[in-house]
């Protein structure tokens, strides 16, 4: 399939001579699903689950997208209602975001991580009015849907539903497979991807169906000038947030690539490695975290045979050693790249062409500009410290924040979106990270406000206050820890800290709960009676380095 990048000699000439050309009308549904379609043996998905192995083709996918578009469309919902789609990576993930597309509705992709809390949240910020997900996740669901009088339907994919839920497949077979795709202008809304909150609770970033365009020319240069004949795709990482269905499913179903699926309890290295092999997988998209668990099982690529041609790393830096080891492990091109749920795959290295920097974040993907800024929007000369932003109009950008005009206009500075890392940029061009400006949390790849968890953790009846910052960690990048204050009658101990983990993880989620859980008795504190969370990781950080 035809690449959007121009072939050439340099990097440089790549980016020079790349313009935009989005199409008037459009859908992403048509883009990654309809048009391979038409060949009625193309695969699309192979979905394998311990000895059963299920191949999909974009015809079936497609057939049971028009299906379940039939079905939400007699339901009622019209163009602009919310679906959340409440799923691991799995055959119904896709075929449910498909049909919304589809249908013009927005669909909202959400981790199964999240406890009843961050549904409830999320169901009525979005107004959510049906949601698709399976007997591991309905119970949650059926107990958010009490204080969410927005969500009307419940599909669920396995087992026997309850609490009026319906069955999925059950459903769609009554309905008809033949749907006319709708299409619109690359601006309608086509999902909401909710990003991590430092000053409240997290965000909706509302996207267009343009986003997938936004993303193709940092595909094709961080695969490695993809897609070259053979190429199959596989990431562990969850449809649910931007890299993983931006990545891997939206990038590589537009140029017809099939992607494997298979589900794991946590990142099993050895089944990883096996899965790579038995199905021949030529690209990957994993963050740092996973390579340094794939590391000390390098024995098992010859072992396995796997014969990657390429990988895409991010959500965190790889650092020279860890890059330098998978290189020797796997021989495969491997760049490192940077993206947000605001605006992803917008910098990366491209070290088939020579153009890298080990440790940087790379340079501005083709069709994509980045600069360095101070407070007032003013650019800074190379080796400055500063903001590190993104100009518009660039497909790959948020529309808007759902429903907040006044975090959307914050977020910019004129025509530059403000990231919230702190970064520089070199003489070369290539830029390089130096921290964050605002309060998240980088773990496991995972971006994490610490508003939520706060709240949970104020929560439990014996907690007065709580503050939530990261904490360097070798394996994670960081880890979370929790600084609490107690109440007057309740008295620390590790008994209590491990309730007051259990119920983050129990309303939350599993990869947002405190590992490290800090007693204390008072906060450093802004004049106007804020936690000063800066002056925290201070002390953590002078901690660790041994001056504490």
């Amino acid at each position: 399939m035809q690449r959007l990048i121009t072939p050439a000699k340099t990097y440089s000439e790549i980016y020079d001579t790349f313009r935009w050309a989005l199409p008037d009308q459009c859908n992403i549904a048509h883009q990654i699903c309809d048009r391979h379609a038409e060949d009625p043996d193309k695969i699309a998905l192979i979905h394998h689950v311990g000895a059963d192995i299920r191949t999909y083709t974009f015809r079936e996918i497609q057939q049971r997208a028009n299906q379940f578009a039939n079905v939400l469309t007699g339901l009622g919902l019209n163009q602009g209602d919310r679906v959340m789609v409440l799923l691991p990576q799995h055959p119904v993930t896709a075929i449910s975001h498909i049909a919304c597309w589809k249908a013009g509705l927005i669909s909202v992709p959400t981790s199964i991580l999240f406890g009843v809390d961050g549904l409830e949240y999320r169901l009525n910020n979005a107004e959510i009015r049906a949601v698709v997900t399976d007997q591991a996740n309905l119970e949650k669901v059926l107990e958010a849907k009490k204080l969410a009088p927005s969500l009307e339907h419940i599909f669920v994919i396995d087992g026997s539903p309850e609490g009026g839920a319906m069955p999925f497949y059950e459903t769609l077979d009554r309905a008809s497979d033949s749907f006319r795709t709708l299409m619109f202008s690359p601006d309608t809304p086509a999902l909401i991807n909710y990003t991590s909150g430092t000053t409240g609770w997290p965000k909706g970033t509302l996207h267009g169906h343009r986003v997938l365009f936004g993303h193709l020319p940092g595909a094709e240069v961080l695969f490695d000038l993809y897609p070259q004949p053979g190429d199959k795709m596989w990431s562990p990482a969850d449809w649910a947030w931007m890299g993983g269905l931006g990545n891997t499913l939206l990038c590589g179903w537009n140029y017809g690539t099939p992607i494997l699926v298979f589900p794991m309890a946590g990142f099993d290295p050895e089944l990883t490695m096996r899965r790579m092999g038995e199905h021949a997988i030529r690209n990957a998209f994993m963050t740092p975290t996973m390579m340094k668990l794939l590391k000390p099982h390098s024995h098992l690529v010859e072992r396995n045979n796997v014969r990657l041609r390429s990988i895409i790393s991010g959500s965190e830096a790889v650092g020279k050693d860890l890059l330098s080891a998978m290189l020797d492990i796997f021989k495969a091109t491997i760049n490192e790249g940077f993206g947000q749920t605001e605006a992803n795959m917008t910098l990366g290295n491209c070290s088939g062409l020579n153009h890298y920097r080990i440790g940087s974040l790379g340079t501005p993907l083709p069709g994509h500009k980045a600069s360095i800024l101070d407070d007032e929007g003013n650019e800074l000369p190379p080796g400055t410290v500063g903001n590190l932003a993104f100009k518009r109009p660039d497909p790959v950008m948020l529309l808007e924040y759902w429903r907040a005009p006044e975090a959307t206009a914050s977020k910019f500075i004129g025509d530059w979106m403000i990231s919230g890392d702190l970064a520089s940029k070199d003489e070369d061009g290539f830029y390089w990270f130096h921290g964050r400006a605002d309060d998240v949390i980088t773990s496991s790849g995972y971006r994490i406000g610490p508003t939520e968890i706060e709240d949970a953790i104020i929560r439990h009846p014996a907690v007065s206050m709580a503050a939530a910052i990261g904490v360097s960690d070798p394996e994670r990048t960081e880890i979370i820890r929790a600084y609490v204050m107690l109440l007057p009658g309740h008295e620390p101990s590790d008994a209590l800290a491990d309730e007051i983990r259990q119920s983050v993880r129990d309303r939350l989620s599993k990869h947002e709960y405190p590992r490290e859980i800090r007693f204390v008795d008072s906060f450093p504190m802004t004049t106007t009676g804020k936690i000063l969370r800066r002056e925290l990781r201070a002390q953590a950080k002078a901690e660790q380095s041994g001056q504490g």
